[in-house]
């Protein structure tokens, strides 16, 4: 068996467990050696001969699948999102795609929980003031008593309410497919999406990106949210319309945002930059020694499982 492995993290020591469980199994393995995702013909020439592929964030589109050498049978994503794999096209060549939900959850969870603290008390720019000689005066907002808005209360969501309800603070709920024993349970309030935003405080997103959720977050949205209202975004950049809430940052309409995803990565420009009350962080709500390890064992656990012809409950095809 030959597997290709693509995922930029997954030479750290954390993912030993991973490399060990998968060189006992391959007969060849063929790393990334770019430290950067792939596309397009880099991708399609390091998967010549390969039979299995763990992939990192690579742009896996409809022209890279059907090009792809017949021998691929799976493709293992390494994390849960799976908006840069054309499943569709996967499907069409019986290639199987596979992903690690909830091996990331607590890790993405407290980043997000991390950067609303940050948006709600301006830390990153009160510690640089600070670090530079100034004793600024800095007027937050408590999160207690606040409403907070989760989009997506799947595994992430879920951890994310629990903790939010830890704060003292009311928790509303959009999702399609909403678990209504967890909220009832829980007392987390469901809501359609235009009245969840128009009551939270803060806004949390964690839902794929798609042709119906790209700029979920636009213009005409912001409007009817909450003025001083906070936005965070640990899931996936094109949800958020960066020029529309860069207007609402610099008018007031929004009081901050916790991004650690962009439409454009690695971020170069920005039209929030430099705006206050944003704190950016790049894309590294996964990046814990905790899920490094779970997403690597199950990654090639998946990958595994099947070319061996074995049922994985993970495989979304």
């Amino acid at each position: 068996m030959k597997l290709l492995v693509t995922p930029t993290s997954f030479g750290k020591p954390e993912n030993e467990k991973a490399r060990v469980l998968l060189e006992s199994f391959a007969d060849e393995i063929v790393y990334n050696d770019t430290g950067a995702p792939l596309s397009g013909g880099d991708l399609l020439r390091k998967l010549d001969g390969v039979d299995g592929y763990i992939a990192g964030l690579d742009y896996i589109t409809a022209d890279v699948v059907e090009n792809m050498p017949s021998s691929v049978r799976v493709i293992s994503r390494y994390g849960a999102g799976v908006d840069r794999v054309d499943i569709a096209a996967c499907t069409r060549r019986g290639i199987k795609v596979t992903n690690t939900p909830g091996a990331n959850a607590t890790a993405v969870c407290e980043l997000a929980f991390g950067l609303m603290l940050c948006a709600a008390r301006n830390i990153p720019a009160l510690h640089s003031a600070v670090e530079c000689g100034e004793w600024p005066r800095s007027t937050g907002m408590e999160l207690s008593g606040k409403t907070f808005g989760i989009i997506g209360l799947g595994a992430i969501g879920k951890k994310l309410a629990l903790r939010a309800k830890a704060f003292e603070m009311q928790v509303l709920a959009y999702d399609l497919f909403l678990d209504g024993a967890f909220a009832a349970e829980n007392g987390i309030e469901p809501r359609e999406l235009d009245d969840l935003l128009a009551e939270a405080d803060v806004v949390s997103l964690h839902v794929p990106l798609t042709a119906e959720t790209r700029h979920m977050i636009n213009a005409e949205r912001i409007s009817h949210m909450k003025r001083g209202a906070i936005v965070i975004n640990t899931a996936r950049g094109g949800l958020i319309d960066e020029e529309a809430a860069a207007s609402a940052l610099r008018s007031g309409q929004l009081r901050g945002m916790g991004l650690d995803a962009f439409e454009q990565e690695p971020l170069v420009k920005s039209p929030l930059a430099g705006l206050d009350g944003v704190v950016f962080t790049p894309h590294t709500g996964a990046h814990t020694a905790e899920a490094v390890t779970a997403m690597g064992v199950m990654a090639v656990e998946n990958a595994i499982a099947v070319l061996k012809g074995q049922q994985t409950a993970h495989i979304l095809n």
